[in-house]
């Protein structure tokens, strides 16, 4: 598991550029699947069937784009402005290195004006900051144009006996325990279909959750994301790392779907935490309930320290006891779905 986490690391896709990345996350799934495509936004979609007919349509969903950087102006002396991608804290960017995917990659430094490093006062915003290349305005004009992404440092390494630190496990390690269920269930013989899903464009708006759950119409859906994990700064509202998955309850989970997760996860021992969720979930969860005439969707999300950082760290266990839930959950499914009614005749 650890090896698939950090390939999908590895990879550098910032929001609404993830063409640079899912061919080679479609050709993750490609063993495990009878169909994957690529939609018109980019989105992955891998269909395993179970050969029954009328059989129920459940979707896996994770989404694959990172937060990251776009270039918004190149000077003459070729220093790079650039504007955020997504939910970007500007405190972790000055002294960072990053890529520029222009022409080529190039690498380069976040600096910041001597006004801003030498005032305790001062917060650092995106617009006084510039990207260094060591490259001349000429040069960094030919391999660099406006609107190219930008991504973070990659930073991967394990911490104790089962953590793991890297850039984008928001939310590439859903994507890794999309792929390990899928794995699970090569050769189970299942009374359901299986759409996996990575989806584009959850940082910038869960544009690709919404337009993939349009086009499955699944009958069921499991949204796979991360949560807060505890940190010294952060306890209240938050999840130990190593504790196992977290189930959300609230307005937008279905009520019948959770309850059959959670006995899931009771039935064969796998260690579980319920997250309360008052409102939305910030997740492309919140798009799929809503999409066509609406969708039972359940949110399973890894607990996450330094979430939207480039040392994102998570406990490996915590991606296998997701993968397992929903393994167990989708290999016991029946071939109808009347269990999911919210009403009595």
């Amino acid at each position: 598991m650890q090896n698939i986490i950090k390939k999908l690391s590895d990879l550098r896709g910032a929001s609404g550029h993830e063409g640079r990345i899912n061919s080679e996350i479609a050709d993750m799934f490609r063993p495990y699947c009878d169909e994957v495509r690529i939609d018109a936004l980019g989105s992955v979609i891998a269909e395993r069937k179970c050969g029954k007919e009328n059989a129920p349509k459940v979707m896996l969903e994770a989404h694959m784009d990172e937060i990251g950087l776009v270039v918004k102006k190149i000077t003459d002396e070729g220093y790079i402005y650039f504007s955020n991608l997504g939910g970007v804290d500007s405190r972790i960017l000055p002294s960072s290195e990053v890529t520029i995917h222009g022409e080529k990659d190039v690498y380069g430094v976040v600096g910041m004006p001597p006004a801003v490093a030498f005032d305790e006062d001062k917060s650092y915003k995106i617009k006084d900051l510039a990207i260094d290349t060591g490259l001349d305005g000429d040069t960094v004009k030919a391999l660099i144009s406006v609107g190219d992404s930008i991504t973070l440092p990659q930073s991967v390494g394990s911490l104790g006996k089962d953590q793991f630190s890297a850039k984008t496990m928001d939310d590439r390690a859903s994507v890794a325990a999309i792929l390990k269920v899928m794995e699970n269930i090569k050769d189970a013989d299942l009374n359901c279909d299986i759409y996996a899903v990575a989806a584009v464009q959850e940082e910038v708006g869960c544009r690709g959750g919404k337009t993939t759950s349009f086009g499955i119409m699944p009958d069921m859906a499991i949204a796979i994301d991360v949560t807060h994990g505890i940190t010294p700064d952060n306890s209240d509202n938050a999840i130990e790392v190593g504790t196992g998955t977290a189930m959300s309850k609230g307005p937008n989970i279905h009520p019948r779907l959770v309850e059959r997760l959670e006995k899931t996860a009771i039935d064969n021992n796998i260690p579980y935490n319920i997250e309360i969720d008052g409102g939305g979930t910030g997740t492309d969860a919140w798009e799929i309930q809503i999409s066509g005439a609406g969708i039972p969707v359940a949110l399973m999300s890894i607990p996450l320290k330094y979430m939207h950082t480039s040392v994102e760290t998570l406990a490996i266990s915590d991606v296998l006891d997701t993968a397992n839930v929903i393994t167990e959950f989708v290999k016991g499914l029946e071939g109808d779905t009347k269990w999911l009614c919210l009403w009595t005749d």
